[in-house]
């Protein structure tokens, strides 16, 4: 094993990780994007019981979504530790990569906590809420760490799937099992988020994924063809969150702050068309921001909303 570029023998692995704290176990369950996708939860769980959830079916669900978030991201720290060496970004912030914690230990503690996770949701929601989040965990855990992200341009789409399952998990949960025309409109929205989020961050590491051996779209196309299809992205991603009020599932406050967030996303998208390439970083960065400030104000509305409707 190696860490922070250097080769670690067995022994030096298990005296590091005799000296791993509290803080190493709890980073590998990335505790950040974690709460990000309970907030996701959170909302579609409200905007299915029309703000109205129950307390006890609120807080199962979303602990149980916390502990399959937590164990695939551990997952995750566990099979990807090889390229986390080799990135600026993650060799001193992932303690499996450094050697912290060991990789079987993050194997186990990914492999439990899903599994409490999906026994939570399965025996205290219901099945399709269970579902749901075994869907987001296999996509994420397997499909996408193992195969996608390492084979295929489309690593950040396919991925997406997992990342839009958060506010499906919540959707069934508050409706009872129901996965209507307006849970898939949610879907869709976080699903075509994915992209616009991703890539300006893969233009603004290229050099990392691209020291990794991973086929990022700016890696292997260029920035040209990346801008092109957050253009793309952002463009189908507008109308689909308006869906919610068309199909009666959110008022007109939430289509208005949407509709005006949306257009401000796209264009600040299709300015990436027309900026210098030796601003494209520039721009790549403030796209990232608005895409965590579109987020964040999604979920609030979607609450915020419904509650006035």
């Amino acid at each position: 094993m190696q860490a922070n570029g250097v080769a670690l023998d067995d022994s030096r692995v298990q005296e590091l990780a005799a000296k791993a704290t509290f803080r190493d176990y709890m980073s590998i369950m990335k505790w950040g994007i974690t709460i990000a996708n309970l907030l996701a939860t959170f909302a579609g769980m409200w905007v299915a019981s029309h703000g109205h959830p129950s307390p006890l079916a609120l807080l199962f669900t979303l602990v149980g979504t916390a502990l399959v978030v937590a164990g695939g991201a551990a997952l995750n720290n566990y099979y990807d530790r090889d390229i986390d060496q080799l990135m600026d970004r993650t060799k001193h912030k992932r303690a499996v990569a450094q050697g912290k914690v060991a990789p079987g230990a993050a194997l186990a503690i990914g492999l439990s906590m899903s599994a409490v996770g999906l026994g939570v949701l399965y025996f205290f929601i219901d099945w399709q809420a269970a579902a749901c989040a075994f869907v987001g965990l296999f996509v994420y855990s397997y499909l996408y760490t193992v195969w996608f992200k390492r084979h295929t341009t489309l690593n950040t789409v396919l991925g997406g799937v997992s990342g839009a399952m958060p506010p499906l998990i919540g959707w069934a949960a508050g409706s009872g099992g129901s996965l209507g025309l307006g849970a898939w409109a949610l879907f869709f929205t976080f699903f075509l988020w994915q992209p616009p989020h991703f890539l300006p961050l893969a233009m603004k590491k290229t050099e990392d994924y691209r020291a990794a051996g991973i086929p990022m779209l700016p890696v292997v196309r260029g920035f040209r063809e990346t801008k092109r299809q957050i253009v793309i992205y952002t463009a189908a991603m507008v109308p689909v969150s308006l869906m919610l009020t068309t199909l009666h599932y959110e008022g007109w406050i939430y289509f208005v702050v949407m509709a005006v967030l949306g257009l401000i996303f796209l264009v600040q998208a299709i300015r990436g068309l027309f900026v210098p390439a030796d601003e494209d970083l520039v721009w790549a960065n403030k796209v990232f921001r608005f895409s965590l400030v579109y987020l964040m104000a999604l979920c609030i509305v979607l609450v915020v909303s419904v509650s006035i409707f």
